[in-house]
């Protein structure tokens, strides 16, 4: 028997070695291509920056903005229209807060559901929203709270103060806006903070966001009716034409949203993470792209990383 008969050859060993570096290229590259329970493939992540997604994204502001102000400016009017107590003080700040979280819930993946210009302003502060995006988003999220009001008034006419926000009884403009400013700060906050890479908690996102809201109406409805959304104040404002206290509806969101990025940066740091980008910006991808009827995409695969690991 030869030397070379006996034992594989350097050929032989080279050949081996690399068909198992391309089956581990090919490993990764599968990896990199599922996914991962997410809207998006990994493959496709920057997608945000397409153009052609952009129509989805400002639809989403504006229908999510459009139920929000609904809820939150119609309670006033049907309760105004049907005498005044056919709905609860806690059920009329509640409700905003509920319908929040369905939107969260339901198309916050598509735009990031900001539905409020304090929070896109927020987001693009922590470096999570790029800056070119922001003008389109504001002037979707407002004329999402303008045909809310016009179809609330279609609907069933222009009842007490056709939801307006305005100061409390003996409340001034300036303490109006304290107040916005001291809600909006807490709401941005938790925001940012269930939006971080440390703290990306998912679904249970719009619980603490819609909770926040709920609680925040409970406490400060009395006061300046706990807005903080300068687009569900304003929206009603264009409309009706009444200016009344109106600055205090939006300088107080946007010095509270400002706040709330210097909390976020003093608790985690700079902004700019995974998470808290996907969180921002929406995660649209492939898997939203519509394909012939029947088919599926490939069933996922666990990381080969993790299956050593034991990890889920």
């Amino acid at each position: 028997m030869t030397a070379s008969a006996a034992s594989p050859g350097p050929t032989h060993f080279d050949s081996d070695r690399e068909r198992e570096d391309a089956r581990r290229v090919a490993a990764r590259h599968e990896v990199a291509l599922r996914s991962l329970g997410h809207p998006n493939a990994l493959a496709r992540q920057f997608d945000f920056t397409d153009d052609s997604f952009e129509w989805r994204r400002l639809f989403s502001e504006v229908f999510g903005t459009f139920l929000l102000v609904f809820v939150a400016a119609g309670g006033p009017i049907v309760n105004a229209r049907f005498g005044g107590n056919v709905i609860s003080t806690a059920a009329l700040v509640i409700a905003p807060g509920l319908m929040v979280l369905a939107i969260i819930l339901f198309m916050g993946a598509v735009s990031g559901a900001h539905l409020n210009p304090a929070v896109t302003i927020a987001f693009t502060l922590r470096t999570d929203f790029p800056l070119r995006r922001v003008p389109l988003y504001i002037i979707a999220q407002f004329a999402g709270a303008v045909l809310a009001t016009l179809t609330l008034i279609a609907l069933v006419g222009k009842q007490g103060t056709a939801g307006l926000t305005l100061p409390g009884h003996g409340i001034s403009t300036v303490g109006a806006m304290l107040w916005e400013a001291v809600l909006t700060a807490g709401l941005v906050s938790v925001i940012l903070g269930t939006a971080s890479g440390a703290q990306q908690i998912g679904p249970m996102a719009a619980i603490a966001v819609g909770s926040y809201i709920a609680l925040a109406g409970l406490i400060g409805a009395p006061v300046s009716g706990a807005s903080m959304n300068p687009a569900r104040s304003l929206g009603p404002v264009l409309v009706l034409g009444d200016w009344t206290s109106w600055w205090a509806y939006l300088v107080g969101p946007l010095i509270g949203a400002m706040i709330a990025v210097g909390f976020a940066s003093i608790l985690r740091g700079r902004g700019g993470g995974v998470f808290s980008q996907r969180a921002a910006q929406g995660t649209l991808g492939s898997g939203w792209v519509p394909g012939p009827i029947g088919t599926s995409p490939a069933p996922e695969r666990p990381e080969p990383e993790q299956r050593e690991s034991g990890a889920p």
